[in-house]
């Protein structure tokens, strides 16, 4: 049995650390309302973006297209976290990134990966997993507009000139704070709108014509819809960091009860063994 005096620097230092999470969890749940605010103001316009965009390839498909004798390639966007703490978040989106390589690869593609967030970096790094391209954000805040159009920017181009016949991006979709899911998005070639959607109902008075609208339409609609898994992947990353750190500190509120139950046990062992030493040396001098 530990010593009283290892047992109680042990319980001062859960303690400690209690203090931590508790004060992690607090500002992972002010920032997460923060996120759930920005994500439900920016979802509007990514579905009105999108039904237009529907709208015109419906129009013309044609001109939405990889070009001719594009490279079978695949850009794949992974959006990870710069920071840890925040459960199994990071692992679930770099297996399923995992999961599309493979997938892509059996099916003849050649992926360049591009990694947004600082553990995903690590990763692919450690897996020995080429990088085509990364961004660390060393700004409080994931989501931006900045980091939005430039990887889209990077994408259309390489769709445009051929490199990559293929585009997507992997992010955490978030649905509450308790729920976060991994989500494959194909954003390039856009997949043309189903027979029965209303986008191909939508009658849509175009100036000066929808060819020359097209690559304007296109450019914002995936820098929205980056900037949209942006946002998901940044409310889902606080509220994984929330629950995480939850967890936590009641994991260290039992452990205390543990430590305490077995502090006391050990202090009555103790006081009973001091005890047992005085009737014992009492009845040595009686005798």
């Amino acid at each position: 049995m530990a010593t009283l005096k290892a047992i109680r620097r042990r319980i001062a230092s859960v303690k400690t650390t209690q203090q931590t999470t508790r004060a992690m969890k607090l500002v992972a749940a002010s920032r997460l309302r923060r996120a759930q605010e920005a994500l439900l103001n920016a979802r509007p316009y990514h579905e009105a973006l999108k039904r237009v965009s529907d709208s015109l390839l419906a129009s013309a498909p044609a001109a939405l297209g990889a070009p001719e004798g594009a490279r079978r390639a695949l850009m794949l966007v992974v959006v990870t976290s710069d920071r840890g703490l925040c459960g199994g978040y990071n692992a679930n989106l770099t297996r399923l990134a995992e999961e599309t390589m493979r997938k892509a690869r059996a099916d003849g593609l050649e992926v360049k990966l591009f990694a947004i967030g600082r553990k995903g970096a690590e990763h692919f790094k450690r897996a020995k997993t080429p990088l085509d391209g990364e961004r660390i954000n060393n700004l409080p805040r994931l989501a931006t507009v900045g980091l939005a159009r430039d990887v889209a920017s990077r994408m259309l181009h390489d769709f445009r000139t051929g490199a990559v016949a293929e585009a997507g991006v992997i992010y955490a979709a978030f649905h509450s704070a308790l729920s976060q899911r991994p989500t494959y998005e194909k954003l390039l070639p856009v997949a043309p709108p189903p027979a029965d959607s209303a986008a191909r109902g939508a009658d849509y008075l175009v100036e000066p014509s929808a060819a020359e609208l097209i690559p304007a339409v296109l450019r914002s609609y995936v820098e929205a819809a980056i900037f949209h898994a942006l946002l998901e992947g940044e409310a889902s990353e606080h509220g994984a960091r929330m629950t995480a750190m939850d967890s936590a500190t009641n994991n260290a509120v039992d452990m205390i009860a543990r430590l305490t139950l077995e502090m006391n046990r050990a202090r009555q062992a103790q006081i009973t063994r001091e005890l047992m030493d005085i009737v014992g040396g009492a009845e040595a001098l009686r005798g």
